[in-house]
C-alpha cells in the first residue's frame, strides 16, 4: 500500500503537465445514455470527473452520484467539529457542489462509515447494482466511474474493487478516476495505455471550479486552531484545475480462468515455481494459516489447490480425511510423492469451480487460488463454498496481494467477494502489505473460547 499524508506538498502539477505532454491520449467516448458517478467521500466525483459531469449533463444524459460515506473522517483531531457536524456538512457541500456540475442528477447517500467501507461490501454492492439497474430502465446504456484501485487510499481501492465486480456482473462499461495518485505519484505510476482523458473547455472547467469551491469544508482551514488545517491546499487543487481529466480504462474482469496447460508449463520450468519450500515467506505464512484455525482438529477438509503439497501435508496432521484438488497433473504427481504413505489423504484432479468434490466439509482451504480464476468463476466457487460447508465448518482463504498481469483478479479482489457472502462471517483476519489472511464462517458457530469451553 501507499503511504503519503495531505499535509505533503506532494508532485508539482508541472511534473504532470510535462508528463501529458509526452503522451497522446485518446478522449472519453460517452456512448452512453446515462452516467453513474460512485464517490468514496463527498468530492472525490468533483475532484476526478467534475468536468466530465458536466459535459454529460449539456448532452442530455441521466446522470446519478452515489456518495458511499459521508467523509467525516476528514479531520479526526478537529477542535470545533464532530464527526457528526462533518458529516452533516459534507453533505450540503456535496448537494451544493453537485448543483453547479448537473443540477438534475439524482444524489443517494449510502452513509457508511469514512474510512470503513471494507466491512459493508455488501451494502455497497447492492446500492451500486441497484443504481445501475434504476438507470438501465427504458433501455438507457450505462457508464460508470468510481474511484481507481490504485490510488493509495483504501476506501477508494475497495471501492474501486466492488464497483468493478458488480459492472461486470452487469455487463456495463467503466472508466476510474484517480484522486491521490496525482499527489503521492510520479508519471511511472500511471497506467498510460489504459489512460483517456476529456479535454475540458472554458465552460466546463469553469463549472468545475465552481462546485470545488463549495467542498469548503476541504478546500479552505475549518478554523486556525490545530485540527484544522485544509485538506486539499491549493498545491494539491492544482491537478484537478487543470485542463484535463484523465480516465482509466476498465476492461471486463470476466476473462477466462487460467487453464490446465498454463499451470503444466508453469511447473515444467521450476521443480518449486513459487518457492513453497524454499522461501521462510511461503513457510511463515503456512506457520500463520495454520495457527489461524479455530478447532485442533476437523473430521472432513477439502484444499482448493494443493499445488505440489507443501500446505497439504501440513493439513493433513490436523484433519480425520483431506481432499487435496488440483487442476495440474504435473502438481499432483508432486504432491502424491511429498505425501506418499499419508493416511486420509485423497488426490483428485478437478477443474474448479466446474468441477467439485462430492459432500460435505468442516475445512475448506482457499489458498492462492482465487485470482486464478475469472470473476464469474469466483461467483461460481462461493456458491460451491457455502454450499459445501458444515454448519460448524470453516473456510480460510489466503492470497498474494501484489498485482500480477497475467491473472484475471487479484488477491484483494477475490477477499472483498469473499466478504459479501450471504451465509458466512469473517472470524480471523489477518491483513499485511504482501497478502491477506482471513476465516470465516457460519455466524452461530463456536468461538475458540466456547470450544474449549471458556465461555457459554
Amino acid at each position: 500500500m501507499v503511504t503519503f499524508s495531505h499535509r505533503d506538498r506532494g508532485t508539482s502539477e508541472a511534473v504532470w503537465a510535462l508528463a501529458r505532454a509526452d503522451h497522446v491520449l485518446p478522449d472519453v467516448v460517452l456512448s452512453a445514455d446515462a452516467l453513474l458517478v460512485v464517490a468514496a467521500h463527498p468530492d472525490d466525483e468533483t475532484l476526478g470527473v467534475g468536468g466530465l459531469m458536466h459535459r454529460a449533463a449539456a448532452l442530455g444524459m441521466t446522470i446519478a452520484v452515489l456518495s458511499v460515506t459521508d467523509g467525516e473522517g476528514s479531520h479526526p483531531d478537529s477542535p470545533t467539529h464532530t464527526p457528526a457536524q462533518l458529516a452533516a456538512r459534507r453533505r450540503i457541500e456535496l448537494r451544493a457542489s453537485v448543483d453547479e456540475l448537473a443540477p438534475d442528477v439524482e444524489l443517494t447517500f449510502l452513509g457508511v462509515p469514512d474510512g470503513g467501507i471494507r466491512n459493508h461490501l455488501a451494502l455497497l454492492e447492492r446500492a451500486v447494482t441497484g443504481a445501475i439497474r434504476s438507470l438501465r430502465e427504458g433501455g438507457h446504456r450505462v457508464l460508470v466511474l468510481a474511484p481507481w484501485t490504485g490510488d493509495g487510499h483504501g476506501d477508494h481501492r475497495v471501492t474501486g474493487e466492488v464497483v468493478a465486480r458488480v459492472c461486470e456482473r452487469e455487463e456495463v462499461a467503466l472508466r476510474t478516476y484517480p484522486i491521490w495518485l496525482w499527489h503521492w505519484g510520479t508519471p511511472d505510476d500511471v497506467p498510460w495505455d489504459a489512460a483517456e482523458e476529456v479535454v475540458l473547455d472554458d465552460v466546463e472547467l469553469a463549472a468545475k471550479r465552481r462546485a470545488l469551491a463549495r467542498h469548503a469544508s476541504q478546500t479552505v482551514a475549518l478554523s486556525d486552531e490545530p485540527g484544522d488545517e485544509v485538506m486539499l491546499h491549493e498545491w494539491m487543487q492544482s491537478h484537478f484545475l487543470r485542463s484535463a481529466e484523465i480516465v482509466f480504462i476498465e476492461p471486463p474482469r470476466a476473462g477466462r480462468s487460467m487453464g490446465a496447460d498454463w499451470f503444466d508449463a508453469f511447473y515444467a520450468r521450476n521443480d518449486d515455481p513459487w518457492g513453497f519450500d524454499s522461501r521462510w515467506y511461503e513457510e511463515r505464512k503456512r506457520d500463520l494459516l495454520l495457527a489461524s484455525l479455530p478447532a485442533r482438529r476437523y473430521a472432513r477438509g477439502v484444499e482448493l489447490g494443493c499445488s505440489t503439497g507443501a500446505l497439504t501435508e501440513m493439513l493433513a496432521e490436523r484433519t480425520d480425511l483431506l481432499v487435496a484438488v488440483d487442476i495440474s497433473d504435473a502438481a499432483l504427481d508432486r504432491a502424491a510423492q511429498r505425501l506418499s504413505g499419508a493416511i486420509g489423504v485423497e488426490f483428485v484432479k478437478a477443474t474448479l469451480p466446474r468441477e467439485w468434490p462430492a459432500g460435505r466439509f468442516d475445512l475448506i482451504v482457499l489458498s492462492e487460488v482465487g485470482y486464478y480464476w475469472s470473476g464469474a468463476d469466483l461467483e461460481k466457487a462461493i456458491r460451491r463454498i457455502e454450499e459445501s460447508l458444515t454448519d460448524d465448518g470453516i473456510l480460510v482463504a489466503c492470497h498474494w496481494r501484489h498485482p500480477v498481469a497475467e491473472y484475471p483478479l487479484t488477491g484483494d479482489s477475490v477477499h472483498i467477494a469473499l466478504r459479501t457472502m450471504s451465509s458466512l462471517a469473517g472470524v480471523v483476519r489477518h491483513e499485511e502489505k504482501d497478502f491477506l489472511l482471513e476465516v470465516f464462517a457460519h455466524p452461530a458457530a463456536p468461538s475458540v473460547a466456547q470450544r474449549d469451553g471458556l465461555v457459554a
